[in-house]
């Protein structure tokens, strides 16, 4: 992968970040960073802000365009689209939502299946992450600062199919609750079809504070 397609990537799944932090990560100067950014943003892929942060020049940070996120494409979008159209027009709301909650039960079969034997609930979610990841939703995990986990899905693979059927993204919510146990609350906290960059998940311990 090319500097350039990892800075992209960077982008993607760090989001908003200066050229000095961009250089660090790909271990390249924050010039040759500016440089690779600023052929992104000719390109239509990549825009920058400035804005105040503290005394001094105002910070520029770059950030993805919609032209940007699509080079990681919505996987068989139009297919998916095509199919959630069609199934609804021949068996109604009722079908479409018996087949989004037998989509539910087979995933959720499969998850529990590759979940099962974790030793605790830090190894579950990591466990969730990497399923995730597999499935191209560019999954990963954080502890908040409240020492909360985070499971975090930088990219939406059936966004469009999503969009269309909005019962796909509260069918996840509920997969990833009833996968992870009851010892423990799932909240949505970022979600991409608010117009966040990623969609955000904060697992809690029953009984933590």
């Amino acid at each position: 992968m090319s500097t350039f397609e990892r800075i992209l990537l960077h982008l993607k799944m760090r989001g908003a970040a200066t050229a000095q932090e961009v250089g660090t990560a790909m271990g390249i100067s924050s010039m040759g960073a500016r440089r690779q950014l600023e052929q992104a943003e000719q390109a239509g892929l990549a825009r920058h802000q400035d804005s105040a942060e503290g005394v001094g020049r105002p910070a520029r940070r770059w950030s993805l365009t919609a032209a940007g996120d699509a080079r990681f494409p919505d996987r068989h979008a139009d297919l998916s689209l095509q199919l959630l159209e069609q199934l609804r027009a021949v068996f109604g709301a009722a079908g479409l939502q018996q087949l989004i909650d037998a989509r539910e039960r087979t995933a959720a079969a499969q998850y529990a299946a590759a979940l099962a034997g974790a030793a605790d609930l830090e190894e579950r979610v990591g466990r969730l992450a990497s399923l995730r990841a597999g499935e191209g939703y560019m999954a990963e995990t954080r502890t908040d600062e409240d020492g909360s986990l985070l499971l975090l899905e930088n990219h939406c693979p059936i966004c469009a199919a999503a969009r269309s059927c909005q019962d796909l993204c509260r069918s996840e919510l509920a997969l990833f609750q009833r996968v992870l146990g009851p010892g423990c609350t799932v909240e949505r906290r970022e979600h991409i079809l608010a117009g966040a960059r990623r969609c955000a998940y904060r697992i809690v311990p029953i009984g933590k504070v």
